[in-house]
């Protein structure tokens, strides 16, 4: 290999092209520390800054008390726009499917009220949808909508089309508010995602506008370890 390439990016990319090969399938168990230390003839902490960056990258995954293993790179969204993550899905190369589990008209509580700037007890539209992926599921979707403003909202087969699609068909975005945060999933979203107690999420709160007028409330539950959120930002 070159030697003008650091050390730990030797390292790197020779875990990689296997990888990418083959040679290293998914769940494959890849040398220790050690043993790729004195392949290499370098110190063990430069192994380490190797697999620590797949790790961070989405390429490994580290169990303790086991090894570090080849796993399946995380599932990427942007963070500063919003794309249909049934066309996500697909363009990796993957299958998209969902499970609408509540599709209703309900009374806004304080919660919602304040986030859809209604009046306490005020009509709403709401919706809960387990999206999958490869029949895995990546995200819980659970959405408030302004009836008024999306009266069809309720009649839409979201088994064909998604919520996001069919939003951004009806009421072309204007604004866009996210916050995302680490949570620990509630009982019933852990069970949905199919995730041990310990697993925490990603949690998006985003709240869209239309013409300046508030059409939409959503919260968006993420596995945390097989998702990742990325934002790009031009300066100058």
């Amino acid at each position: 290999m070159t030697q003008s390439i650091p050390l730990y990016q030797q390292i790197k990319q020779h875990i990689l092209i296997r990888i990418e090969s083959g040679e290293y399938p998914l769940h494959h168990q890849i040398p220790p520390e050690q043993e790729l230390a004195g392949q290499f003839k370098v110190s063990r902490m430069t192994a380490h800054k190797a697999i620590r960056d797949l790790v961070q990258e989405g390429y490994l995954m580290r169990r303790a008390g086991l090894g570090t293993f080849v796993t399946e790179p995380k599932a990427e969204s942007p963070l500063a726009d919003i794309n249909n993550i049934a066309d996500e899905v697909r363009l990796r190369g993957h299958e998209y499917s969902n499970s609408v589990l509540v599709l209703e008209a309900i009374r806004a509580n304080e919660e919602v009220a304040l986030h859809m700037g209604m009046r306490l007890n005020a009509r709403v539209f709401h919706s809960v949808i387990v999206h999958l992926e490869n029949k895995l599921p990546i995200q819980v979707e659970e959405r408030f909508v302004h009836p008024a403003l999306v009266p069809g909202y309720l009649q839409c087969d979201f088994g064909q089309q998604t919520p996001n699609a069919y939003l951004v068909e009806h009421c072309p975005l204007s604004d866009l508010e996210h916050v995302v945060e680490a949570r620990m999933a509630p009982v019933n979203i852990g069970d949905w995602l199919q995730l041990s107690p310990e697993t925490p999420c990603l949690l998006v709160t985003r709240r869209t506008w239309s013409l300046h007028q508030l059409v939409s409330f959503a919260r968006l539950w993420h596995p945390g370890d097989k998702y990742k959120l990325r934002s790009t930002l031009k300066l100058g």
